[in-house]
């Protein structure tokens, strides 16, 4: 009888040793029992720890382990049940981390470490511990949002150098490709649906879809999106004002919950797919030319920095159109006379040189018109030399009006100018001239109220004249000349080609 109550008491002893022991433990020890039919579980032992953290009954847990994994994350609960089935099956040491639910309602995670032991009855017990890791998940989720976020900036700041050695190698006539090749990088950079390129009208009126990339299977809205009047979108408008006056940022966080008063804009982005969207400024010489822009067709967090991202791009799109408009404008200053606006010989003599290679391998045909003005030293010394560039910048404007976009218009020096008319045949050409003079004829010339009579001569050669002869631009300028010369011989007003001479 003794015996058996120094027994209980050492028991109970034992109980508390433990207990204490393990209340200085951060974690939760326990000693965890498992059927040898898998169908009961219970906690022989488990630290006050388990209510500490937990708020579960100790004495409770002795019985019955299942509110313990009533508290593991549904996204973990399924692994952490395999794991232990795979420990008893092999017994090996169950090591794993999982999250449970604290007593305040989060859930954090902890880790926890055991040796199995198979018991007579086949069942088993793991003798270990398990403690919060929290701390550790966070500061590794830290250390990978950093590095994620360093290679993210790396990647960033390694595509924007190689944009921009692009565009700074950028010759003329390649603009559109370096812009394209923009908005294909930064679309697939920051998984976009749409990146695109907008300009305005002058007087900000009009919008015009210049350049546009779709991510595969989105569909694109180039085609829909020219000559769109800024006037029938309100809201828009105001958008556009704040990015000309305040350089400001658009940026649609959610196209369905746009304000009543952009009921128009809404409906069109909703149509169009869009969920969000960002534009920004694009200044060429302080002033606001267009936008470029991004599209989400899905929700989606954008990063903080979002803004600030596409603004050192649309910087680097700024820069590109600047300096292309401004090597756009010396080109032009050294091809094209300064008086008419027409193309010089600087301009001309290449161009021949490329529609002669063209007649040589495809046989197109061309020909070749010269024309003077008539007197004109005569019109100079009557009206003065300001009275004379009147006079050339009329015709100018003549020559312009008679002929074809694919034709070349240019003045060859003085009061003589050439055009080259593409894609005709020898037979068609004088009638051409021909109307050019009767237009002259028809035109009413008035400088300082004095009306001044103007007659243009003209002479013509045709490519089909150098079957039996090389043809070279000079050749065929040449025989031009020559037949001018003859125009003025036969009284002026009158052009000459291989058939002879013709008059209006």
């Amino acid at each position: 009888m003794a015996n058996r109550s120094n027994n209980g008491q050492q028991a109970v002893m034992s109980a508390r040793f433990f207990q204490k022991l393990a209340s200085g433990v951060p974690g939760v020890l326990f000693t965890y029992w498992l059927s040898a039919d898998r169908q009961s579980h219970r906690y022989p032992f488990v630290s006050n720890q388990v209510q500490t953290l937990f708020g579960a009954d100790p004495s409770v847990l002795n019985e019955n382990a299942d509110s313990v994994f009533s508290m593991i994350h549904p996204d973990d609960a399924g692994a952490v049940v395999d794991s232990i089935q795979e420990s008893a099956r092999t017994l090996k040491p169950w090591r794993y981390r999982a999250r449970l639910k604290l007593k305040t309602g989060n859930y954090e995670w902890f880790e926890a470490h055991s040796e199995p032991e198979r018991q007579p009855d086949g069942s088993t017990i793991w003798y270990g511990q398990f403690h919060n890791i929290q701390h550790y998940k966070e500061l590794e989720q830290s250390l990978r949002d950093s590095e994620a976020e360093f290679s993210f900036q790396a990647g960033f700041q390694k595509l924007i150098a190689r944009l921009s050695t692009e565009f700074i190698n950028l010759g003329f006539g390649t603009i559109d490709q370096c812009i394209d090749e923009l908005l294909t990088s930064i679309g697939e950079f920051f998984e976009v649906d749409r990146a695109y390129l907008y300009g305005f009208s002058e007087d900000y009126s009009v919008m015009i879809n210049t350049h546009e990339w779709c991510r595969e299977g989105v569909p694109a809205l180039i085609d829909t999106q020219q000559e769109v009047p800024i006037e029938d979108f309100h809201w828009w408008h105001e958008q556009i004002d704040g990015m000309v006056a305040g350089n400001r940022v658009v940026f649609i966080e959610d196209v369905d919950r746009l304000p009543h008063e952009a009921a128009t804009e809404r409906a069109l982005l909703q149509e169009q797919g869009v969920s969000s969207l960002f534009c920004v400024p694009i200044r060429v010489r302080g002033k606001v030319t267009g936008f470029f822009g991004v599209d989400s067709l899905r929700r989606r967090t954008w990063r903080e920095d979002q803004a600030d991202l596409l603004i050192i791009v649309s910087g680097l799109l700024s820069g590109a159109l600047e300096r292309h408009r401004l090597e756009e404008e010396l080109l032009n200053q050294s091809i094209r006379d300064p008086l008419t606006g027409l193309h010089n010989r600087r301009y001309l003599m290449p161009r021949l040189d490329e529609m002669l290679g063209r007649s040589n391998r495809r046989g197109e045909k061309f020909a070749l018109a010269m024309f003077d003005i008539d007197h004109f030293k005569r019109i100079n010394d009557s009206i003065g030399h300001l009275g004379g560039d009147y006079i050339l910048q009329r015709f100018a404007d003549i020559l312009l009006r008679q002929t074809r976009s694919m034709d070349v218009v240019s003045r060859f020096g003085g009061e003589e100018f050439i055009v080259v008319f593409s894609a005709v045949e020898q037979g068609d050409v004088p009638q051409l001239v021909l109307r050019i003079l009767e237009a002259v004829h028809d035109e009413r010339f008035v400088f300082d109220e004095q009306a001044i009579a103007v007659t243009v001569s003209a002479g013509v050669a045709g490519i089909d004249e150098f079957a039996d002869s090389p043809a070279t631009p000079d050749a065929l300028i040449s025989l031009a000349d020559h037949r001018l010369y003859l125009a003025k011989q036969a009284g002026r007003g009158c052009l000459v080609d291989a058939s002879g001479t013709l008059r209006i």
